[in-house]
């Protein structure tokens, strides 16, 4: 019985120091700590030794714990999450832009790019094959991982909407930074870009409802977002958030993870009306359908924003819900027949002229297996 004990001991023990060198590596980031703690501590948003939700959150709302949901995601039978086949991208020369258009260009998920009046910003760039700490886990779609760091022209500002690992990618966010002027973020997240080298001068953190003159008449507000986040065992130390940004003649919501809840009118009221509105709408699940917004609340979330059209992300690069790849892309297109607000679907690299209400996209994804 002893012999048994101690083998078992020796089991945690090493599986303990393992996970603890795992965690040391730099790509998990870092928590906050020093002033940046201080100040989270101070947040309104941060009770009990971590940051909350406006209502409350569990992440499973399943009567099966995370373990056991990760269990069936990882061994129940695959039916379509992901194409047989490589997704048709279109490689854009970024550098080769007019400087008189306005564009967004998305890269698949929640990763995109915009110019806006000769201003560029690049929202949760995710340029690794895989959106884990591992390669093994989480990997892309087949032709998905066609851009790289290498073909961005300066961006003004990186938005990051939370830390997890499918918005926030260690080895993009490196190579990225010497292209990188600014970053504004949640509260705690930019401890993870100061301590992969990111100097604090190039740091912008926000609470809810804080905002940043970007120029004159230009304004970037961090807005609620019904969420969580984390890279380790350690979580909610840093704030998960969407943000609003206003510029003269052109408001876009750029909206994080989140599931619905009251707060899109508040935003829609105060910061709206909205001539974009970019929701996640991908890799929901009833079973954790508070912190991802589901089909039918999509354009319920859109009107109440005041949007006039909504490009539709977290979708078509990496599953991580039990859907199969198309039916976030199906769902949109059905349901905003009922709302007559414009939904942008374009294909992965296509250049998206965000003045045009002309502008159409094909149903590229009812091509392919």
């Amino acid at each position: 019985m002893r012999k048994t004990f101690r083998i078992l001991l020796a089991v945690v023990l090493l599986i303990t120091i393992s996970g603890m060198m795992i965690l040391k590596q730099a790509k998990f980031g870092q928590l906050p700590k020093g002033e940046r703690l201080e100040r989270i501590k101070n947040s309104p948003n941060y009770r009990d030794g971590e940051f909350k939700n406006i209502h409350n959150t569990p992440v499973v709302t399943a009567d099966k714990n995370r373990f056991q949901l990760m269990m069936d995601f990882m061994f129940r039978k695959k039916i379509n999450l992901s194409p047989n086949h490589e997704l048709p991208v279109v490689k854009t020369n970024l550098n080769d832009l007019k400087p008189d258009e306005d564009v967004l260009i998305w890269f698949g998920h929640s990763s995109y790019f915009m110019k806006i009046k000769g201003k560029t910003f690049l929202i949760d760039p995710v340029f690794s094959d895989y959106a884990s700490p591992f390669s093994f886990i989480n990997k892309a779609f087949k032709g998905t991982s066609t851009y790289s760091a290498e073909d961005f022209p300066v961006i003004d500002y990186l938005v990051i909407t939370h830390d997890h690992w499918d918005h926030l990618d260690y080895h993009t966010v490196l190579d990225l930074k010497h292209k990188v002027n600014q970053v504004i973020c949640g509260l705690g997240v930019g401890q993870h870009f100061e301590y992969w080298g990111y100097e604090n001068n190039r740091i912008t953190e926000l609470d809810w409802y804080e905002g940043v003159d970007l120029a004159k008449d230009w304004r970037m507000t961090a807005t609620p977002a019904r969420h969580y986040s984390g890279r380790g065992f350690t979580g909610n130390q840093t704030l998960w958030v969407s943000f609003a940004l206003q510029t003269p003649g052109f408001n876009v919501y750029i909206g994080g993870d989140s599931g619905y809840d009251a707060f899109y009118k508040e935003i829609g009221d105060k910061y709206g009306p909205f001539n974009l509105a970019i929701l996640e709408q991908g890799q929901y699940d009833q079973n954790w359908n508070l912190i991802h917004i589901l089909p039918d609340q999509v354009f319920d979330a859109a009107q109440e924003l005041q949007a006039q059209s909504i490009l539709p992300v977290h979708n078509s690069r990496f599953a991580l819900a039990n859907h199969s790849w198309v039916e976030p892309l199906n769902k949109i297109t059905e349901n905003h027949k009922a709302y007559g607000i414009k939904t942008l679907t374009p294909k992965i690299g296509e250049v998206v002229f965000v003045h045009d209400t002309t502008q159409t996209f094909k149903k590229w994804w009812e091509d392919i297996e």
